[in-house]
């Protein structure tokens, strides 16, 4: 029997990278899980990729009545939500003096606000016991020149972690953070204008992590398995860092 066994699920962000491989991670352990993106082609590709129980929903978390559109489909289909992992994001690397408005709400609009509405939104339908996982990023407690928006949206969900875990201590729901350090993601190749910009990017980061490799998607979704089963029954307001020691040394 599969850890997450009769469980309901929510993956923000589900068709690629760290969200595709955690609604993967999900299915396989036994859960019915929903994926959304703003792309139909994206979510159709990862759905056909995932199999299984698998539910696709075009929704941008940054759009609250998308949002309720999502939360309606669960209800109707479920009538409940065991597992919110709120993974959609995006980074924009930007040195301090270069940040533009248009920059930083962009990075603001999805990484907190998205983050925060999407919970809010999700937690009528979640009862004691029920596992809200906010994926943050190492980013959020190291100084990395460039990434002073995504860092400042990655510390707010820190924060969010904590603050709703004293607020829903009478709920029963856990809240967490997963902080992941540089996955191997196509995130990377959006940060660079060509395949060699990509590779040094990766290459940049392998040289500043202990074990001397990026890590995979793969390797992030057990950590999210773990705050999302009864495993973790008694971890809540905490920060799991999946960094290869990056941060940590």
């Amino acid at each position: 029997m599969g850890r997450l066994q009769g469980k309901v699920a929510v993956v923000t962000g589900g068709t690629s990278g760290i969200g595709l491989a955690t609604a993967l991670r999900f299915v396989q352990e036994g859960a019915s899980v929903f994926i959304t993106a703003r792309k139909q082609v994206d979510l159709d590709r990862a759905a056909a990729a995932i199999g299984g129980d698998i539910t696709a929903i075009r929704a941008d978390s940054t759009n609250l009545s998308d949002l309720d559109t999502l939360f309606r489909a669960v209800k109707s289909a479920k009538g409940r939500l065991d597992i919110l992992v709120a993974s959609a994001g995006l980074v924009d690397p930007v040195t301090f003096g270069d940040i533009s408005e248009a920059s930083f709400d962009k990075t603001f609009n999805l990484n907190v606000r998205g983050t925060m509405f999407t919970a809010q939104k999700a937690l009528p339908l979640m009862a004691a016991g029920g596992s809200i996982i906010l994926v943050g990023s190492a980013a959020s407690y190291m100084g990395l020149p460039g990434y002073s928006t995504y860092s400042a949206t990655k510390a707010s969900l820190r924060s969010f972690a904590r603050t709703w875990t004293a607020e829903l201590k009478a709920s029963g729901v856990r809240v967490n953070t997963l902080s992941p350090g540089p996955i191997d993601t196509p995130i990377i190749d959006s940060q660079a204008d060509s395949k060699e910009g990509a590779d040094a990017i990766r290459t940049a980061f392998a040289s500043m992590i202990p074990l001397g490799r990026m890590g995979r998607a793969e390797e992030v979704a057990n950590a999210v398995l773990f705050l999302a089963s009864d495993e973790s029954s008694f971890v809540a307001g905490t920060e799991l860092s999946v960094d290869g020691g990056m941060g940590q040394v």
